[in-house]
């Protein structure tokens, strides 16, 4: 019964992933790029001021801070994607699997700026006063009552698109190598892992949102500067090879020999899945946490969103690539995605360092992950329900954690690969649409900010 039903979110997710999902987002993403006549972009530094908190305004609605909101949604995806990701895209994609997602980033880049700026722009609030943002939203404020159906869609499959599965599949693996458990143990121990970390997910989620903002404005900058101080290392270490590594990258980048026997589109359907999992632009999560924050301005949450991908998939993502490439282990390995992360870090650093620093920065960037989530899930509940039944999705939430720690990592990969797919489809049509106006508004936003009107 549990193998068929394998196969068959193993045939879906195949499917729902196919050329005409990757049009949608890459060439929504590069429609939306060139659209912007690349304003965000050049604006890049007013961004780092608003992440600073020169306009903070305590008086505005919402409930975090835009450092919080970034730090939140940044939480969420610089995560398991970020590690254990990235080695499955060059074990499945060959390195060429990178290029292709520095190119979903910078198209994410103008994603994130559209869909956040319009989650700030058509938010509502639920029963309590509380301030709710995400493409439900969007599409019921922005297109009107008669297009809810696309807004029920998204929510219904963000309900299992932001379960935890892959985040404590992972961490529980991770924690299972770095401590070489004994194979008839296994099971025991992921299952004692598994309600471990659901117990102390628990302490952080259901203090809401504010005490979530909270702990991710903490974590998230401790957690990139230890992973990246490490891969840096890495990279110094294996200088040698570094430069051979990014000629490999760009070659493999068009010819696609690591897949399928040569076919480009897989691997290029690699790089854009495996981004789209990393930074998560066009798939309607940031927007639900980025709709939270304490503004009146939606281009100046935009910019701070677009920082997004530029964090965890151009930085993050291409550093652990990186190291893997450069230690040569990805060639022939057989093992899942973070046991390649791991044997990449023991293979350069010595006396099992790369296991040490690895299991810290894992459990940092997948409890950080799985706070985030846990509120995406929660206002997907809210929006189909009321608040009050959503705050029973945290004991799901809960639940899931241990039940995904004992499972198999294939049948986790494609359940969230096709809810994420699904949730794309809502998401990138209603910015689409609503384009004009984040234009229109970001017009008006950079001639007050020349003019020196803020």
């Amino acid at each position: 019964m549990f193998s068929s039903l394998q196969n068959l979110v193993a045939e879906f997710s195949s499917w729902i992933w196919g050329i005409p999902l990757l049009i949608l987002l890459i060439g929504g993403g590069l429609y939306l790029f060139i659209y912007s006549g690349l304003v965000p972009f050049r604006y890049f530094g007013h961004a780092i001021a608003v992440l600073r908190g020169k306009y903070d305004n305590p008086d505005s609605p919402g409930e975090l801070s835009h450092y919080e909101a970034l730090s939140s949604a940044v939480a969420a995806t610089v995560g398991m994607g970020n590690i254990s990701g990235v080695a499955i895209a060059i074990a499945t994609g060959g390195p060429g699997a990178l290029f292709w997602m520095w190119v979903s980033a910078f198209v994410g880049m103008a994603t994130k700026f559209f869909t956040c700026s319009l989650s700030i722009m058509y938010r509502d609030k639920d029963e309590d006063g509380n301030v709710k943002g995400g493409p439900m939203y969007v599409i019921t404020e922005g297109l009107g009552k008669r297009w809810k159906p696309l807004a029920i869609f998204f929510a219904s499959a963000g309900l299992i698109g932001t379960l935890p599965a892959f985040q404590a599949n992972q961490l529980t693996q991770t924690l299972i190598d770095v401590f070489e458990v004994n194979q008839n143990n296994v099971f025991t121990a992921k299952l004692l892992l598994g309600i471990a970390i659901a117990i102390m997910v628990s302490l952080v989620i259901f203090g809401g949102i504010k005490r979530i903002g909270k702990v991710a404005g903490k974590l998230v900058p401790v957690m990139v500067f230890i992973y990246l101080l490490t891969v840096l290392t890495i990279l110094i270490v294996k200088i040698d090879r570094v430069p051979s590594v990014f000629s490999l990258i760009f070659s493999d980048a068009f010819t696609g020999n690591s897949v399928l026997g040569g076919a480009l589109g897989a691997l290029i359907i690699t790089g854009v899945k495996r981004a789209a999992f990393s930074n998560e632009a066009g798939l309607g999560t940031a927007p639900i946490m980025h709709g939270t924050a304490k503004t009146k301005e939606p281009i100046r949450e935009g910019l701070v969103a677009m920082l997004g991908p530029a964090i965890d998939t151009l930085l993050v993502c291409s550093l652990t690539a990186l190291a893997i490439l450069v230690s040569g282990v990805w060639k022939g390995f057989e093992g899942n995605g973070i046991s390649m992360t791991l044997a990449a870090f023991n293979a350069v650093l010595p006396y099992k360092l790369g296991s040490i620093v690895l299991c810290i920065a894992v459990l940092i960037f997948a409890f950080s992950t799985l706070f985030s989530y846990s509120f995406y899930g929660y206002t997907c509940l809210s929006f189909l329900t009321n608040s009050k039944t959503g705050k029973l999705y945290n004991y799901v939430y809960v639940i899931s954690i241990v039940l995904a720690a004992i499972i198999k990592l294939d049948f986790v990969i494609n359940l969230i690969d096709g809810a994420y797919a699904l949730m794309a489809i809502p998401t990138i049509v209603s910015t689409l649409i609503l384009a004009p106006k984040v234009k229109k508004a970001a017009q008006i936003y950079f001639n007050k900010l020349k003019s020196n009107s803020f």
